[in-house]
């Protein structure tokens, strides 16, 4: 048996989707920035695909703009935010736990000039409101926390923030990375303040190598990328038309039947948790099952390194993340556990399972069985 648990690292894309793609690549394959009819038929394919998006998020269809995926996103927002409003401050904020897409940019900021304050989380791994409120000044020109945690599935409240925001720093720019979030939630980004949304498709059963930001039309931001000046030259570059079609395909499929994909998903980590705390040392991270999100479960296995576990399930068939893939090659002291205060054997021995509508209980009960039968053997290895 398989059964694939990494979902926040990947997803497999819908059929309908791979459907799409390959038409859009073998078939209606015209620049969609040409004049004649094969490039209106491309073009036809990406405002279709805006058209959807806009409709899920209550937002205008103007304010959508593709870009290659959630990193190009997180950037465009955080360097084009804050070159655009410089002139207002000089102050930036974050949180401890964001993914590097957020991280690394920030950090480049704070070496080009920008102060930067990092607002630190509880032991969920939920940001610190009153802290976020004293770190807000006059001068706060941009705010950037993610919706859902990549690592433990906390959830941000981001409408809190959104309010904290706009009271305490009316200049700044909100923004927001929904990357393990849309799709998960609804989330509505002018009823809840947000001022930017980064979201990758490959994370709702679409491609690889698009994504888009959401961006309010009243918002300052200054494009990265200079060329042909397409999408109203915030982000110029031929259109991929096959991935961005096909994120339109996902996005609508994803938020179909979304309630009972979203209960599925929660009765799946539940009944993983409920096997997980009938093991022995075994701790759950993060917040409360319901409270979190429904698609990340994250677990330590006290005494057993988190690769060496990772790996024996590989060979049985199961396949779970002990962090985030998109560092997972520079495989260090994960962030998000360290900023929680978790303690080292702790952090070392956590892996992360993730869900999607596809997974099954048999899958969730097959893995409890060999993690039951396989933890005394490598806890008595790992002593010796």
């Amino acid at each position: 048996m398989e059964a694939y648990f990494d979902n926040s690292a990947t997803t497999r894309c819908y059929p309908e989707v791979a459907e799409i793609v390959v038409k859009t690549m073998t078939e209606d394959f015209g620049n969609p920035s040409a004049m004649h009819l094969k490039g209106v038929e491309a073009e036809k394919y990406v405002r279709e695909a805006a058209q959807t998006l806009a409709k899920i998020l209550k937002v205008n269809e103007k304010e959508i703009i593709f870009t290659s995926g959630g990193t190009e996103s997180n950037n465009l927002a955080l360097f084009g935010g804050a070159d655009a409003n410089k002139r207002s401050g000089n102050h930036i904020i974050t949180t401890s736990v964001e993914h590097a897409a957020v991280g690394q940019p920030v950090e480049r900021l704070e070496q080009m000039g920008y102060e930067v304050t990092i607002v630190p989380v509880d032991h969920r791994g939920v940001v610190q409101l009153d802290a976020l409120e004293k770190a807000l000044r006059p001068d706060t020109i941009l705010v950037s926390t993610m919706y859902v945690n990549n690592e433990v599935g906390a959830v941000m409240p981001v409408e809190e923030i959104a309010k904290l925001v706009h009271e305490k720093s009316p200049k700044a720019l909100y923004h927001v990375d929904a990357i393990q979030a849309f799709g998960k939630y609804r989330i509505y980004p002018k009823k809840a303040g947000i001022d930017m949304l980064s979201v990758s498709s490959h994370k709702i059963h679409g491609p690889k190598g698009v994504g888009f930001l959401y961006i309010n039309e009243k918002a300052r931001i200054q494009p990265q990328i200079l060329g042909g000046g397409q999408q109203a030259g915030m982000r110029s570059g031929t259109d991929n038309v096959p991935g961005i079609a096909g994120l339109g395909v996902a996005a609508k499929m994803v938020y179909t039947d979304f309630d009972e994909k979203i209960e599925h998903m929660y009765q799946l980590k539940e009944r993983l948790a409920e096997g997980f705390l009938k093991l022995p040392d075994v701790r759950l991270n993060g917040m409360e099952i319901r409270e979190g999100a429904p698609q990340i479960l994250s677990a330590s296995f006290l005494g057993v390194r988190s690769e060496v576990l990772l790996h024996t399930l590989e060979e049985k068939g199961i396949y779970v993340s002990a962090g985030s893939a998109c560092s997972s090659h520079k495989r260090k002291a994960a962030g998000t556990l360290s900023a929680m205060g978790m303690e080292a054997a702790q952090r070392e021995s956590t892996l992360r399972f993730s869900f999607s509508e596809e997974n099954t209980f048999e899958e969730v009960d097959y893995a409890l069985e060999v993690i039951g039968q396989v933890l005394p053997m490598l806890r008595r290895y790992s002593r010796h």
